[in-house]
């Protein structure tokens, strides 16, 4: 296949073991669906070559511009990553605008979706390829800092956002979630049960955050939300208001709060107002830096807490998350 034909056809990455490695039941069934509707596409498994990430990469530089993740937000993530890879050492001549994402939700979590507008069927969102429309998103480049470089930003480690990420307790809960996954278990109790537990055990930990510049917080806190979509960790709301081609990142930071006011504020995490809760700190800006510090020794370089970006863990703070120019295309209702 000429590389001017590939630009058109769609590449599936299937990622067989979302959904407790149920995938490629339900992917059969958004097969017939795409086969009857007359969709050009090929597929790559994860497992067998490679995993998502580095599948995506490879037919990026195959000339491949349309990709279907098949899986859960881990997959978008991965699928987002495999092209923004490609594009850190392609030519001016390729930009971000000239890929789509499509997605065929068949993982546990699946919240990419429900702020993009993709059915949680797979037929359904087969049926998008005919019926639907593209429009586009954001994409968050998150680079981990090196905390002995500052002032200076020197990136460790490059990470890329298609919905959610945190810094604190977010990613405490995302790691024991993943690990949960690992040994076959689903379900949204998982996140509920994985935030009640970190709630009770919570780990404040101190921090200055910049937006576009300037210090908008600067003290304990226990948990930090920054989102482009509405939805994170099975359902739960943190940036509720986040809209996702609007070019700015929402942020929601719950400072150290008594145990009784986080359990009586916290059913509002599933119920769109979050925001409601006057001790949050909220903002809306394109940058994002979050540079943990020592209250004994304030002017220490520290590592900070984990971060994690779509429901995986990437590494420590300090962080910075900051809004692309350029957007992603999407197949959305």
């Amino acid at each position: 296949m000429e590389v001017s034909e590939k630009q058109g056809v769609w590449y599936a990455i299937v990622n067989i073991f979302a959904a407790s490695k149920k995938a490629s039941g339900k992917w059969m069934k958004a097969e017939e669906k795409l086969k009857s509707d007359g969709v050009r596409y090929v597929e790559a498994r994860t497992g067998h070559h490679g995993n998502a990430m580095s599948l995506t990469r490879e037919a990026c530089s195959d000339g491949y511009r349309k990709f279907i993740a098949v899986g859960g937000d881990g997959t978008v993530h991965d699928v987002l990553e495999g092209i923004m890879f490609y594009l850190e050492t392609a030519g001016p001549e390729v930009s971000l605008s000239d890929f789509t994402l499509a997605v065929i939700p068949v993982g546990s979590g699946n919240d990419w979706i429900k702020t993009a507008g993709v059915p949680n069927d797979v037929v359904a969102a087969a049926s998008l390829f005919r019926d639907g429309r593209i429009s586009r998103q954001d994409v968050v480049k998150v680079s981990l800092l090196d905390p002995e470089a500052f002032p200076e930003e020197k990136a460790l480690k490059l990470s890329f956002m298609a919905n959610v990420g945190g810094v604190g307790l977010d990613a405490r809960v995302c790691k024991m979630v993943n690990a949960e996954k690992r040994r076959g278990k689903r379900g949204k109790r998982l996140y509920v049960s994985a935030l009640l537990y970190h709630i009770i055990h919570r780990v404040p930990a101190f921090a200055r955050v910049l937006c576009d510049g300037e210090q908008v917080f600067a003290g304990a806190y226990l948990s930090m939300a920054f989102g482009i979509g509405k939805y994170s960790g099975g359902g739960m709301r943190q940036t509720p208001a986040a809209v996702m081609d609007d070019g700015l990142l929402d942020m929601t930071i719950i400072p150290d709060l008594p145990i009784m006011k986080i359990a009586k504020e916290a059913p509002k995490l599933f119920t769109g107002k979050f925001l409601t809760v006057n001790e949050l700190v909220t903002s809306r800006s394109r940058e994002i830096v979050v540079i943990p510090y020592d209250e004994a020794l304030p002017c220490a370089h520290v590592c900070g807490d984990p971060v994690e970006v779509d429901g995986e863990v990437v590494g420590n703070a300090p962080v910075k998350f900051e809004v692309l120019p350029s957007q992603l295309n999407v197949l959305t209702l």
